[in-house]
């Protein structure tokens, strides 16, 4: 999806407002406006229904049936069929959205007394849903037996504009909605509940929901395996399959069998051990399939996955010592500055769920799309993402490419996920102290390492291997965020290894050294770091290690709030390159002199306690831009539509995209 700023509006917002993208008007922000916006986008980009022929807050007229007098029900959010007029007649989905603590079974705003109540009204609507943000229900009406009144059926979700319920039940359907705003996240939201408060599995909650989100990405991936000439799906849900205890029955069957097949698929079988298994009951897993199979997780992008993947394991796994996630917008920044190409080979030695491998990846895969199809751009270029031709080239430079390591095997299972939900066909995570590396208790691990490096020295034709297939100076480009604080111990066995140790023990000190180790020279690290490094005297020897071994490519200080509300720390990010041994030389006959950019991030889009911070004007009022969306519908056809909204939307107060244009015009500058 592409957004362009047209021109900066003069409505004034206040905190705790926002525009409503159906009418334009100013609404106060309040759970129930939030879930119905979310609402509108999702029928708009997911469905494919025209804002125009939207209505929000519409009053359904209807007859009493006890006292026959005329009575009015306003409901949320009404659809009407495609260009007619805004008339009762002409409803064609109805939406009732309620606040997150209205449960669906309330006597007064659950599903039966307004959803039904509507839809029971309107002769002409056959479809609606009841949405409170956590829980949604699709409801389908039929007459009942005797055709004096209507029942209603539960469905595991409605057509879209021009579509039929038959197209939802299509086993050769082969893709399903590319997610809008913040539906991922919501939808792995409530499968985790699901997991956690109706089957009794809280501590392995996480795990059964991977399995099933991986039984869903193995599913997608058939699509473009040689084998499968006429692909058919196996990870979905008929409309009403989860209403019987027979088709709740037929639905676990079909993805319990997609689950061992995927345990022995190449790629899939190395993150697991073998042993797992999904033990959902056959209720859960129709419920979780339900919702993971209305939307195509290759199709969606990176950040939306990204965000709804850490939303989930950032509140599962143990934020141990110094573990924390890097946040999406400054990996983007470190990546965006470094700009890997195809031809670099990059490792994260401390990768925890596999953040800046993920976006390299997405970065490169850009780069593959632009160059396969020079004259495609926006929306329909990004189409192209998932492309047979592009996941082809995609997987072939992450098999050979893209190296992590981590110390914690469930974040390198975690990383391994995170990379294959990328749309990654192989990616080189491995369980390994970086510190300690290559003297690491675990020598089949250390094999593995070895030969992987092997494979990509053959295939990337790389004559420099002075260490054989050792991983230290093979590395093109590293990005890194390693632990760091006063909890973070390095055993003095491992840390005598390194030079630095002579004047700190810090991890973060040690990690500066252990990346030089890996890379080539010439190669560059994008780090994350602690300012005490850059700034403290009793760190002074330190600084003067690193100028005497790298080059000072740029400097970034970031704002205080950059890991908080998870840790506060003031860091900085730094941007090196390992110097050849001519150029120290040289360095140390005469004085050095280049050109270092420095930059300071004072908003990174968040306050203290996470919350997004906007652009404000001069008063403190948050500015709205006029903003065109463009965005894809797909037609039953199988063709392709663009299709444009315009919006009044604010945006993050955000200094890194701006710092990234800037340090592309330095380069420029420097040449």
């Amino acid at each position: 999806m592409s957004t362009e700023v047209i021109e900066q509006d003069d409505i004034v917002l206040e905190d705790n407002q926002l525009v409503c993208i159906l009418t334009g008007e100013v609404k106060k922000i309040k759970p129930q406006e939030s879930n119905l916006q979310s609402i509108i986008l999702m029928l708009n980009e997911e469905y494919g229904f025209d804002l125009s022929d939207m209505e929000r807050d519409f009053a359904i007229q209807y007859t009493d049936p006890d006292t026959g007098k005329p009575k009015k029900q306003k409901v949320e959010l009404v659809v009407f069929e495609k260009g007619k007029p805004h008339e009762q007649d002409f409803i064609i989905r109805i939406c009732v959205v309620q606040d997150d603590k209205v449960k669906d079974t309330d006597k007064k705003k659950g599903v039966k007394p307004t959803l039904e109540n509507a839809m029971g009204a309107v002769e002409s609507c056959e479809f609606g849903l009841w949405a409170n943000g956590s829980s949604y229900h699709y409801l389908q009406k039929e007459d009942d037996a005797m055709g004096f009144d209507y029942e209603f059926v539960d469905l595991s979700d409605f057509p879209g504009e021009g579509e039929t319920l038959d197209d939802l039940d299509r086993a050769d359907r082969s893709s399903s909605k590319k997610p809008a705003n913040d539906s991922l996240i919501k939808v792995f939201k409530r499968s985790h509940d699901y997991i956690y408060g109706n089957e009794g599995r809280k501590k392995d909650a996480f795990w059964q929901l991977l399995n099933l989100i991986f039984c869903k990405l193995y599913d997608e991936k058939r699509r473009f395996m040689p084998s499968e000439e006429s692909y058919r799906r196996k990870f979905w849900v008929g409309v009403k399959e989860q209403n019987t205890e027979e088709g709740r029955k037929a639905v676990a069957k079909r993805i319990k069998g997609l689950f061992e097949e995927l345990k022995g698929d190449e790629i899939f079988s190395e993150v697991f051990d073998g042993n797992e298994a999904i033990g959902l009951t056959d209720k859960g897993i129709a419920f979780i399939a339900g919702e993971l199979s209305k939307y195509s997780f290759l199709d969606a992008s990176v950040d939306v996955k990204g965000m709804a993947y850490e939303t989930i394991v950032s509140n599962t796994l143990k934020q141990e010592a110094g573990q924390f996630f890097t946040p999406r917008n400054i990996i983007k920044a470190m990546v965006e500055m470094m700009n890997p190409t195809e031809n670099d080979r990059v490792l994260d030695p401390a990768c925890g769920s596999g953040g800046f491998l993920v976006m390299v990846l997405d970065h490169v895969r850009k780069q593959i799309a632009a160059e396969l199809y020079p004259d495609l751009d926006g929306p329909l270029l990004a189409e192209k993402f998932n492309s047979m031709e592009v996941n082809e080239r995609v997987r072939e430079y992450a098999e050979r490419s893209i190296f992590g390591f981590d110390f914690d095997p469930d974040l390198k299972k975690a990383a391994r996920m995170n990379m294959v939900m990328a749309g990654d066909g192989h990616a080189n995570i491995f369980h390994v102290n970086s510190l300690a590396y290559p003297n690491w208790e675990h020598p089949a691990e250390i094999e593995k390492i070895h030969s992987a490096i092997g494979t990509s020295l053959s295939e990337m034709k790389d004559i420099e291997n002075r260490y054989g297939n050792d991983a230290r100076e093979k590395f093109d480009i590293i990005f890194t965020n390693p632990p760091f604080g006063a909890k973070v111990k390095v055993e003095p066995e491992i840390a005598s290894q390194y030079f630095l140790s002579k004047y700190s023990d810090a991890p973060e000190v040690l990690f500066i050294e252990a990346c030089y180790n890996f890379l080539k020279p010439g190669g560059k690290v994008a780090i994350v770091l602690p300012d005490g490094i850059l700034g403290n005297p009793n760190t002074l020897p330190v600084r003067e290690w690193i100028l005497d071994k790298f080059k000072i490519l740029a400097s970034v200080d970031l704002a205080v709030e950059a890991f908080l509300p998870q840790v506060g720390v003031q860091a900085s990010l730094l941007f090196l390159q390992r110097k050849t041994e001519v150029e120290r030389q040289l360095a140390q006959d005469s004085a050095e002199d280049y050109e270092v950019f420095m930059a300071i991030a004072e908003k990174l889009g968040k306050d203290r306690r996470g919350n997004p911070i906007y652009m404000r004007d001069d008063d403190g009022a948050e500015i709205l831009f006029d903003t065109e969306t463009k965005y894809v519908v797909h037609k039953r056809d199988g063709s392709l539509e663009v299709k444009t909204r315009r919006e009044k939307l604010k945006q993050l107060d955000d200094d890194l995209p701006k710092i990234c244009l800037e340090y592309a015009q330095f380069l420029k500058s420097i040449l």
